[in-house]
């Protein structure tokens, strides 16, 4: 007779080196989430040696966001199992990884108890990709503001909301062709890159910069009014006097009930105004990317 030893998934035997050798975390657990037992691959995913160092996580408190513990448990009652479901999970080391989940339950025909079997992919690099290239597809390459790309998003999301708030700052460099003709777009590059860690550095993170030409800049306040968009204005001309790197000129706009993007953008180009900058300057190479005078 033929051994079926390694030739057949009924084989015990060839079973326990296929949990043991596969890269994908096996994984078995009560209902109520305490971990029974598991494969090399999940305990290596959750950065623990043994089964032991998990004794304190049941599996609902490796979740990072609870509600979606409560979302699969509600799958897995109405359909009995679940297919890829994506999970951010927190190990014991607090580090991150993000995984799809696919398991079903099961239950002892002897006492009727519920297991669920399941079996995780780490898939945090792949998101960790995903999340920079659309950084990147976002991203001016030469300043780090974002680009256009982010402003078309803003207006289809301000197009399905008529009655969200936003203000606008137009901010314009001075003289800008000088920088380039003069001393070469070497020195040009340096204004754009100084300019936008400026516009970064004084306003909030929720505040977007945005290049949206050659040498100018955006800043968009979502759920922001005419009165907070003065003061996020004004914010950016009382830094310059001291932290500009070059002289530019600044106009804002509040959106009016159901104005596009583009309007509030016009609006604001239209009412550019001068930003004096006053600066000691010593180094030449300072006083070079100060620009002309006005």
């Amino acid at each position: 007779m033929t051994s079926t030893r390694f030739r057949s998934l009924s084989d015990p035997e060839s079973l326990r080196e296929f949990a043991k050798n596969l890269r994908e975390g096996i994984y078995i657990t009560t209902r109520d989430g305490r971990i029974l037992d598991a494969n090399s691959a999940f305990l290596e995913m959750f950065g623990v040696h043994s089964l032991a160092d998990l004794s304190d996580y049941g599996a609902q408190n490796l979740f990072v966001d609870p509600a979606r513990r409560v979302e699969q448990m509600g799958l897995l009652d109405r359909d009995g199992s679940v297919r890829e479901f994506e999970i951010a999970l927190r190990r014991p080391d607090g580090q991150t990884r993000t995984v799809l989940d696919t398991c079903y339950v099961i239950r002892d025909p002897d006492t009727g108890e519920a297991f669920i079997h399941g079996i995780l992919i780490d898939i945090t690099s792949r998101k960790q990709l995903e999340a920079t290239l659309v950084e990147l597809s976002t991203r001016d390459a030469l300043t780090g503001a974002l680009n256009r790309r982010y402003l078309m998003d803003a207006e289809d999301a301000l197009a399905r909301d008529p009655d969200e708030a936003c203000g606008v700052i137009f901010v314009d460099i001075d003289h800008f062709k000088i920088y380039n003709d003069r001393w070469g777009h070497h020195e040009g590059d340096e204004v754009l890159r100084r300019m936008a860690r400026f516009l970064m550095r004084y306003v909030r993170t929720e505040e977007a910069v945005v290049r949206v030409g050659g040498d100018e800049f955006v800043v968009i306040l979502r759920n922001a009014d005419q009165e907070q968009t003065t003061l996020v204005a004004d914010r950016l001309r009382a830094e310059a006097l001291e932290h500009a790197p070059v002289p530019f000129s600044l106009g804002w706009a509040a959106r009016e009930p159901g104005e596009p993007l583009q309007h509030m953008l016009d609006r604001a180009d239209a009412g550019l105004m001068a930003v004096r900058v006053v600066k000691r300057l010593t180094d030449p190479r300072q006083q070079r990317l100060h620009g002309p005078p006005r």
